[in-house]
């Protein structure tokens, strides 16, 4: 009996290195994965058109997505986790020597005001160092993926026009958020992922970044798939894991690297399962609120396939 096929993206990295490449396979189906070399293109994509069965997902687009009736639900596969410490940058031309000083002033952010990343320094702003972010006018460069959102009084778009790094250049900008290479600017926070270590072992979140998604339709006609699905992926990051314990990684990368920090604090640097990430995900649900992303609460559990909610991988 032939077994269907489901259209899937997800980033190539090594924790799902071994569901996509065919070492582990699900039980019920098989994946059909599509390479899209611009992940966040493949986000918009399924925001927006809905264009894969399965697809890796920013957890912030994913909430924002679900307020506004995106037909996907989660799955607690967590495929993407990292601190954000070294996303938050000051303007050298601008004379910002501490955070607080960024209140009343101008700082870009890169791509979206959604976007993860963003979401997560911006907490840390919030959290470790008293800034009122609110306070702060928030100059994006891009839109979101998510068409129907729309942010807050202080959150603005570059003038039409105008880019980021022509701003940083005059000073305009007092610092950044994301991914941003300019030579007026330089980290807020020294030594970020020192930083992000002393963050985890004082409050035991690691940011979660991605996870996935499933149409819901799909679901509906497979009542199997989510938990298949989040075994095949959990499986896969077994095997990564044994081999970061291992020391059996021939060239690791950046985040093979950070994983290996992360795990002198914790066991398992990418835990999958709701219960296990329930405080991290509930601090990301609160920046959201806190943020604009979302206009009211959401409990947990209601954002993962139920049958989902007691699995542990």
């Amino acid at each position: 009996m032939t077994r269907p096929r489901f259209k899937a993206v997800s980033r190539s990295q090594g924790n799902n290195q071994a569901v996509k490449n065919g070492t582990v396979k699900p039980r019920s189906f098989d994946f059909d994965f599509e390479e899209v070399p611009v992940l966040v293109k493949a986000f918009r994509r399924m925001v927006r058109g809905l264009e894969f069965d399965i697809s890796e997902m920013a957890l912030t687009t994913y909430i924002c997505a679900r307020e506004h009736g995106v037909k996907f639900t989660a799955l607690p596969i967590f495929l993407v986790r990292g601190f954000h410490h070294a996303a938050i940058f000051r303007n050298i031309k601008a004379g910002i020597a501490d955070p607080k000083q960024l209140e009343g002033k101008k700082v870009g952010v890169n791509r979206g005001y959604t976007v993860t990343t963003g979401v997560w320094a911006r907490g840390i702003l919030q959290d470790e160092y008293g800034v009122d972010l609110s306070k702060i006018t928030w100059v994006l460069s891009g839109d979101e993926h998510v068409a129907d959102y729309c942010p807050p009084a202080n959150v603005v778009p570059v003038e039409e026009g105008r880019t980021l790094e022509e701003m940083l250049e005059s000073g305009e900008l007092a610092g950044a958020v994301g991914a941003l290479d300019h030579p007026a600017l330089e980290p807020m926070i020294p030594d970020a992922i020192e930083a992000g270590l002393a963050a985890l072992k004082a409050r035991g979140v690691y940011p979660i970044n991605h996870l996935v998604v499933v149409r819901d339709d799909v679901l509906e006609a497979n009542p199997g798939l989510a938990a298949d699905v989040f075994e095949a992926f959990a499986e896969s990051k077994r095997l990564y894991v044994e081999k970061l314990k291992a020391g059996a990684i021939a060239e690791p990368t950046a985040i093979d690297k950070l994983h290996e920090r992360v795990m002198e604090v914790m066991d398992d640097p990418l835990p999958y399962g709701v219960e296990s990430n329930r405080q991290t995900l509930e601090q990301l649900i609160g920046h959201a609120l806190t943020q604009g992303i979302i206009t009211r609460p959401v409990e947990v559990d209601s954002l993962f396939a139920p049958g989902t909610l007691g699995l542990v991988g």
